[in-house]
């Protein structure tokens, strides 16, 4: 007998798209391009810079061909601000870090007109926007303004992962950086537990879950835990409103009920 697949994208399945995130290499002897379906590859040249996908890059740093370059905000400073800014900022307390801005748009941290998407465009001619796993928010050449907070991209927890496991010698204290990863994912994941009772009026249509900044894992971890959790609140919901029908019904039949007509039909539309 076939078991049914969970509802969602499996953990599996976010790691795999997670693969296709720019990183930035120092390649260690010379290869040739390549054409891959995502477009081509420049010929590489040691010691120069390099973005190339995650899975090749990985595929290169296992056969000893090239070096990974860590992103930004994968060290011990940039995650020690960002587990301070979560735990502790005030603004932070039941929201999650800004996520980097998107092509074209400024900072969330710096003022400025409504920004605008950068479009890009297929050989075709067809313009599109570029999504997460295709932004440059993991490569080396990513910075952040001075006084900022650095951003946690949308796929931190895979490239976190995977760079620490294939990849430990080339970032800078991977023990204490595997803490602050494990200590952050606890702190965020708390967050959007804590967030019951929101998610009590979204159930009720009387609003909805902010998770801006949230990333792919989390999301794909907690999708049951909130779907359940709605789920459930809307039978309570359900119950309830089907016990103050019966309720009004029973005084009606009996002549107890004194509010108006008006009041009546007010009540059982909404």
């Amino acid at each position: 007998m076939a078991f049914p697949f969970p509802q969602g994208i499996a953990p599996s399945e976010i790691a795999f798209l997670a693969e296709m995130e720019m990183v930035t290499i120092v390649p260690r002897q010379r290869l040739e391009g390549l054409e891959l379906l995502g477009g081509p590859v420049e010929p590489l040249a040691p010691p120069r810079r390099a973005s190339l996908p995650l899975w090749l890059a990985l595929l290169l740093k296992r056969q000893r061909r090239a070096n990974i370059i860590p992103p930004t905000w994968l060290h011990p400073e940039p995650l020690s601000l960002i587990l301070e800014v979560e735990s502790q900022h005030q603004d932070y307390k039941h929201a999650f870090s800004p996520p980097p801005p998107l092509p074209g748009q400024p900072s969330m941290h710096e003022p400025g007109p409504e920004p605008t998407a950068r479009p890009q465009y297929t050989p075709d001619g067809e313009k599109y926007f570029a999504a997460p796993p295709f932004l440059p928010h993991n490569t080396a050449q990513a910075r952040t303004s001075s006084g900022e907070v650095p951003a946690l991209p949308y796929h931190w927890i895979e490239v976190g992962n995977m760079l620490l496991d294939a990849a430990s010698d080339d970032l800078m204290d991977p023990d204490q950086i595997r803490r602050l990863l494990k200590d952050l994912r606890e702190v965020r994941m708390s967050k959007m537990r804590a967030g019951v009772d929101v998610l009590d009026a979204a159930a009720t249509g009387g609003g909805g879950v902010a998770l801006t900044g949230v990333g792919a894992m989390e999301l794909g971890e907690e999708r049951g835990f909130l779907t359940g959790v709605v789920d459930n609140l809307r039978k309570i919901g359900a119950s309830k409103e089907q016990a103050r029908r019966e309720q009004l019904a029973e005084q009606r039949a009996n002549g107890g009920y004194n509010g108006t007509q008006d009041e009546e039909e007010d009540y059982m539309e909404f």
